[in-house]
């Protein structure tokens, strides 16, 4: 005979179930949110949220869901995912070289070519790694020039400045089918008894006029400026108490750098050069003499999400392209390929716009809805561990390591985004019951700031973690 014990908890289970939908379409904020946003004076209508509990039907949470909104490096996520399932996690990009001539005793009587295919990750120790190949493939003198193809990519119209007017910035470096180490110099400033060292690597000249003076740790003593020849001139004051410190800046152009660094690490490595450079496509007489390859995509995915990186992104996004619409990878074949790929996953995304994947732009757009359901999708997916564990966690590492302490430390994923006007945050949270919750939050407000954005994220992000409901495996909502 039927327990009527048990009729009271599955009627309040059927009415909690018909409710909870209904919240979400009305769009009510919960308190915390609505109290964040009073005390910073901000108002709701700039922003969308999207709140999903894995396994639920419906939203916890709807609010302005379906408005395309500026994300910021949210957009990332959508590039990363695609790419993951696209292009699989063990994928890697190659870097070949060729020679023309004869190659006796050593001796490279030709040139040397090298052609990228869009390896993101193509830092001054893997450059290294490809230099050493050389080498082992028994180069050691070459007697033509180091020709640079960079035929695998369109080269983008515009500058470096066109986004912010901040040239010298490293996130602001365009795709090429071969970038080494993001085109940036590392400065470092090293105090060392009565004076200040500036090391800057790869080596450049530096013209070093800055005075190291007592007292606290102040910004803005100090200035710098490119001279001719890519020179590094320094002036001013630093103060001691600053110890170590260290900066990435862009002072040459793609050409002049990649001879650079090549020069550089083959004069290391026991090679030398008779000639010059110039970037040319590949000759179809050319021999292939050795190709290195990258890291697998999943580590690369894992580098751009934890720490925002605009370049990476930017080459994986002309990679994508290339790949799906053959070479030259361009803009336009990068987005036609996640589109492709969100239509056979069969996710809608109205009014989603990716720009240049990346989110350093004024005009991508998407929405807090489309951008849940692609997390869903992930969740689901067949390299879900790779996309999660790329993400940043809470209080523990990436552009979260010092946020979110306290009861949501370690208990979130979330990648993060920041413009002038734009605060977004996307990913997933584990709640008190153990529930993993998909939360979007997109924001564009021009009066809004860093620390009103932190408020009503960590509003948002608290009542999710606390919100006592839970689907059990019978289907009956509890209260844990």
């Amino acid at each position: 005979m039927p327990s009527t014990r048990s009729f009271p908890a599955a009627l309040l289970a059927l009415l909690i179930a018909l409710l909870v939908p209904l919240v979400a379409a009305a769009g009510a904020l919960p308190e915390p949110v609505s109290e964040a946003l009073a005390r910073h004076r901000l108002g709701s209508s700039g922003l969308s949220l999207y709140v999903h509990a894995i396994g639920e039907s419906e939203p916890i949470l709807s609010l302005s869901a379906d408005e395309p909104r500026n994300p910021a490096s949210v957009i990332k996520l959508l590039t990363t995912l695609a790419a993951l399932e696209e292009l699989g996690p063990a994928y890697r990009f190659r870097t070949e070289a060729y020679a023309t001539g004869k190659l006796a005793n050593g001796k490279l009587d030709g040139d040397l070519y090298l052609k990228g295919h869009g390896d993101p990750y193509l830092v001054i120790e893997q450059f290294w790694r490809l230099l050493r190949g050389l080498r082992q493939a028994g180069i050691e003198s070459i007697g033509g020039d180091v020709v640079f193809d960079q035929s695998h990519f369109v080269a983008e119209n515009g500058d470096r400045a066109d986004f912010d007017g901040q040239a010298m910035r490293a996130y602001n470096v365009l795709p090429r089918a071969l970038l080494v180490n993001f085109q940036a110099v590392n400065i470092r400033f090293i105090p060392q008894g009565a004076r200040l060292r500036v090391v800057a690597d790869p080596p450049v000249p530096v013209d070093n006029r800055i005075r190291l003076k007592p007292g606290p740790c102040r910004g803005g003593g100090w200035t710098f400026r490119v001279a001719g020849n890519a020179r590094l001139r320094f002036a001013g004051e630093y103060p001691a108490a600053c110890g170590e410190y260290e900066m990435f800046r862009v002072v040459t152009e793609s050409g002049p750098y990649l001879h650079g660094v090549f020069r550089a690490l083959w004069t290391e490595l026991g090679g030398r050069l008779h000639g010059g450079w110039r970037e040319a496509p590949t000759p179809p007489e050319a021999r292939l003499v050795h190709t290195y390859y990258s890291p697998p995509l999943a580590d690369i995915v894992r580098l751009i999400n934890k720490y925002s990186n605009n370049v990476m992104t930017r080459q994986l996004f002309l990679a994508l392209g290339a790949e799906r619409s053959g070479a030259p990878g361009t803009t336009e074949k990068g987005a036609a390929a996640i589109h492709a790929w969100l239509e056979r996953r069969g996710l809608e995304a109205p009014g989603l716009v990716l720009d240049n994947g990346a989110g350093l732009s004024r005009d991508v757009r998407v929405s807090a809805r489309s951008l849940g359901r692609v997390l869903l999708a992930a969740w689901d997916g067949p390299y879900m561990p790779e996309f999660a564990s790329a993400l940043p966690v809470a209080a523990v590492d990436g552009t979260l390591r010092n946020r979110f302490n306290g009861d949501l430390a370690g208990q979130a994923h979330l990648k993060t985004g920041s413009l002038d006007g734009v605060r977004s945050l996307a990913g997933y949270v584990r709640n008190a019951a153990g529930q993993r919750v998909v939360v979007v939050y997109l924001h564009n407000d021009p009066d809004l700031t860093t620390r009103a954005a932190e408020a009503v994220q960590d509003a948002l992000l608290e009542w999710i973690h606390r919100r006592p409901l839970r689907v059990t495996a019978g289907a009956e909502r509890t209260e844990d």
